[in-house]
């Protein structure tokens, strides 16, 4: 699924950036979600107050492994556990495709138009 670091052999941080409309919290990632990087996301979701709805917006996640594959399918059933929806938005042809070859996009049945642009830092 490719390799885990940018051009100078460095691991790119994940960054989350939380924004609560409501009941629904969308947490825009940027970076990579791979070992070693999924803490980040990890803390942000439990952190969160008892939401109806977490929405991730990939826009400006490169690069996803396993590893951050498993940490997302976690996040999601803990989610559906306290009865709240989990969705991937804005999600690039390389992670389709990663979620394609996997299988996983029957399950997360990512969207590349909900959000029509990327959440604002």
């Amino acid at each position: 699924m490719g390799s885990n670091s940018n051009d100078t052999g460095e691991v790119a941080m994940l960054n989350v950036q939380t924004k609560k409309l409501g009941r629904v919290a969308i947490l825009s990632l940027q970076g990579e979600i791979v070992i070693g990087q999924t803490e980040t996301l990890r803390d942000a979701v439990e952190s969160l107050p008892r939401m109806s709805s977490v929405i991730l917006d990939l826009s400006r996640v490169r690069l996803m492994d396993a590893h951050g594959l498993g940490v997302m399918l976690q996040l999601r059933q803990e989610s559906h556990a306290k009865g709240g929806g989990f969705q991937l938005v804005n999600v690039s042809q390389t992670l389709r495709e990663i979620l394609q070859i996997t299988r996983l996009d029957n399950v997360f049945q990512p969207s590349s138009a909900v959000l029509a642009q990327p959440i604002a830092a």
